[in-house]
């Protein structure tokens, strides 16, 4: 056993005579990383990060080491962009236990959801049923009411595994306010700090909609982009789309079986508009690439388009897609049932923590030992990692 960034005892022993084949093997997603290349800040300007640009059409093409703000000059010609478009909110909530302990509860529940199934209660409450991560889950009560501000509480109404649970949220006035009070950035548990004045900023894309509020993680590959970037793509002719997914445990939940095959991806509320999926299909249409920003968004274009190829069988050249409001449960790995992506054509990413879901969603791009290399070698040049690390665009 060893314990991966967020803290989690992962077993990591691949077992040669099981007859699992390699790529759904949890241990051969595994790599080891200097903990002085975990990135516990942002390049200290957005938009300057490194880039490595991983060709998986030509492995015979050298990978570049390049900037960031090169993207615009890399890509292939008349590429449709499609980035998430959902803002972090500041969720890691803190609160008091009897006799004085800390608490901490993280909703898992995007915050749209919750203002849409509330119910008025007497004395101006409102309540809403909200998964959640706890934190300590095993001295806190079913049934007792945590105080997180005087207008914000929570009752614990089943206890789940890992940390998890289902709790009722009770409120007075306006909830994103009372978070606001109670919560602060929920930055990954790798960033060894207290969250930081920058952070307010920085954990937050430059594209993020003021009314999409609800990750409780940031969609991380947003991070490199500037406004002045975009207006550099936008003259290069490449074209630009939104969609959203509240990040939520789906994307960070660690892999806990040694056969990925059996894992299962928490669902994430998603939203993808007409127009967006207008824009995507006229670029499959003239074959021009759509590269997919950061895996959040990968998710919500192959998820909904395996659904919908699924339930049809007559699916052509041209993926299937439609507008769509609710939660997707898409897992993503090399060799999975619903086959190869059938929407994107490229990724632009962060670098992913070992035996991670989403390390095995980019390897389902590019191939794992293709990954991996370029992860060994990017570790070999001092690449930044993770969150606030620096990016690969796959092509």
């Amino acid at each position: 056993m060893h314990k991966d960034f967020t803290g989690n005892g992962l077993s990591t022993g691949a077992d040669i005579t099981s007859g699992i084949p390699a790529d759904c093997l949890l241990g051969s997603y595994h790599y080891d990383l200097p903990e002085e290349l975990v990135a516990q800040y942002p390049s200290p300007e957005r938009g300057g990060s490194r880039l490595y640009v991983l060709n998986r059409l030509n492995e015979a093409a050298q990978d570049l080491r390049s900037s960031f703000s090169l993207l615009p000059e890399l890509l292939p010609p008349g590429a449709l962009l499609v980035a998430n478009n959902s803002r972090v909110i500041p969720a890691r909530l803190q609160g008091r236990r009897e006799g004085g302990g800390k608490l901490e509860f993280l909703p898992l529940t995007p915050l749209p959801l919750l203002l849409e199934n509330a119910e008025t209660r007497p004395g101006g409450w409102s309540t809403a049923p909200s998964q959640a991560l706890l934190r300590p889950a095993k001295k806190l009560k079913s049934g007792t009411p945590y105080a997180l501000t005087p207008n914000l509480r929570f009752r614990i109404l089943e206890k789940l595994e890992f940390g998890q649970c289902e709790a009722l949220l009770e409120w007075r006035g306006d909830l994103l306010h009372e978070i606001g009070l109670a919560g602060s950035l929920p930055l990954p548990p790798y960033i060894h700090r207290p969250v930081e004045e920058l952070d307010t900023e920085r954990y937050q894309t430059s594209f993020s909609d003021p009314g999409k509020p609800g990750s409780v993680a940031a969609p991380t590959a947003g991070l490199h982009f500037t406004p002045e970037l975009r207006e550099e793509l936008r003259k290069k002719g490449h074209d630009w789309a939104e969609l959203t997914l509240f990040v939520g445990y789906g994307t960070f939940s660690p892999v806990r079986v040694q056969d990925i095959r059996q894992h299962r991806l928490h669902p994430e509320y998603v939203e993808i508009s007409a127009a967006c999926v207008e824009k995507v299909l006229l670029a499959k249409r003239e074959e021009r690439p759509v590269i997919a920003v950061g895996t959040t968004s990968t998710r919500v274009l192959e998820g909904l388009s395996a659904n919908l190829t699924a339930s049809w069988a007559g699916a052509g050249k041209t993926p299937l897609l439609e507008a769509y409001r609710g939660w997707l449960n898409c897992f993503i790995y090399p060799g999975r049932p619903e086959g190869p992506l059938r929407v994107i054509d490229g990724l632009i990413t962060n670098f992913h923590l070992p035996e991670s879901s989403l390390l095995m969603l980019v390897s389902s791009l590019c191939g794992r030992e293709r990954l991996l290399a370029a992860y060994r070698q990017a570790i070999t040049d001092r690449f930044r990692f993770f969150s606030y690390g620096d990016a690969m665009l796959v092509l």
